[in-house]
């Protein structure tokens, strides 16, 4: 039953399979084991970002696609529940309306990226793709009508996924039953959904080609694989759940500006949760954006702390300074490139590949 839920692609792996149960567990039961309001934002965008992440390794990872244009979709997913809640209320039928219109541009778009710009090569698509992102994070300003401009839009959500709504008069563990309680479990089953859609996509026969395709494209093509047509669908496929993950974004923090869903820096945040958790791999999805995203939210209060600790010692005090909380995670990052080539995920599956070798 296990193996059919996740395609039959195990972790092959003890520590692996330990780290994704208790992350699986920890995501879970999050609001119930480290309460506050900031470890339950940070375990939202864990999901968030999971889901995102995943549908970007379908195109680097698994089709060999360098494309700077996926937080567009990202973005319209979130632009989509934005505009729709804030013209026709804080409905459900909006979100509906939001998420459908969103889908179908994202489609649309991800049409027309795949058939105008996957037959150019290389880095010159990686350019088609950052062009049409920067035109679309432009437009996205100056339409201050429509999406808020740089402002952005905060609008309100059906009053199930409320704050102020109350389920329960008394605290369940210490943690408060209310609408936000309820939206962090809907973003939790739709991100556990999501990922066990990637996983049956990735290995079905299509996500077979598609390895293919990345390994030696013209070879897959000569056995009489239409490259063009796969890698098409696999853009949008990928587009379409990064459009999805833009939705929960939104849901959550019932916002979105253009620095929140169409910045270029995050765009750089999801390229490097890849290499973190490893290319190729949807479960380096889920493991890089736990370690990156926690390490970004808390490194800052572990250097305070550090700091305060070393007082004794001015030059190591004003080195673990807060302040320096980037430096210090460039310096993880690249420790983590160092000690783990293949990515976190790679890195844990390579004894065991090396054990079958000989077979």
């Amino acid at each position: 039953m296990l193996k059919r839920l996740i395609s039959n692609d195990l972790p092959r792996s003890r520590v692996l399979a330990v780290l994704l149960i208790g992350l699986l567990l920890a995501l879970a039961f999050t609001p119930f084991l480290f309460p506050g309001v900031k470890a339950l934002n940070v375990a939202a965008k864990v999901l968030v970002f999971v889901v995102l992440v995943a549908s970007f390794d379908l195109l680097l990872g698994y089709t060999g696609i360098v494309s700077f244009a996926h937080t567009m979709f990202f973005g319209i997913g979130a632009y989509g529940i934005a505009i729709a809640t804030t013209r026709l209320g804080p409905t459900w039928e909006a979100l509906a309306v939001g998420l459908g219109a969103s889908l179908l541009l994202s489609l649309l778009l991800a049409l027309a990226v795949g058939l105008f710009s996957l037959r150019v090569r290389a880095i010159f698509f990686a350019m088609i793709t950052l062009a049409v992102a920067s035109a679309f994070q432009t437009l996205a300003s100056q339409l201050s009508e429509l999406t808020g401009g740089e402002d952005g839009l905060t609008f309100k959500v059906p009053e199930l996924l409320s704050p102020s709504f109350e389920w329960a008069d008394e605290p369940f563990m210490g943690v408060s039953l209310d609408g936000r309680l309820i939206c962090y479990y809907l973003l939790f089953v739709l991100a556990v959904v999501l990922l066990l859609a990637l996983l049956r996509i990735v290995n079905s026969p299509f996500g077979r080609v598609l390895q293919a395709i990345r390994e030696n494209e013209f070879r897959a093509e000569s056995i009489g694989y239409r490259v063009v047509v796969y890698r098409t669908v696999s853009s949008i496929l990928s587009a379409l759940f990064a459009c999805v993950a833009g939705a929960m974004l939104a849901l959550w923090l019932r916002y979105n500006g253009p620095d929140t869903s169409l910045s270029f820096e995050l765009m750089l945040d999801v390229l490097l949760i890849v290499v973190i958790g490893g290319m190729g791999t949807i479960y380096g999805a889920a493991i890089g954006s736990a370690l990156f995203l926690v390490a970004q939210s808390y490194l800052q209060d572990l250097l305070r702390l550090g700091s305060e600790a070393t007082a004794s010692l001015p030059w190591l005090s004003s080195l673990l300074s807060p302040d320096r909380w980037l430096l210090w995670l460039g310096v993880l990052f690249v420790l983590s490139v160092y000690y783990f080539p293949t990515g976190v995920v790679g890195r844990l599956r390579a004894p065991a590949r090396g054990q079958q070798a000989p077979h």
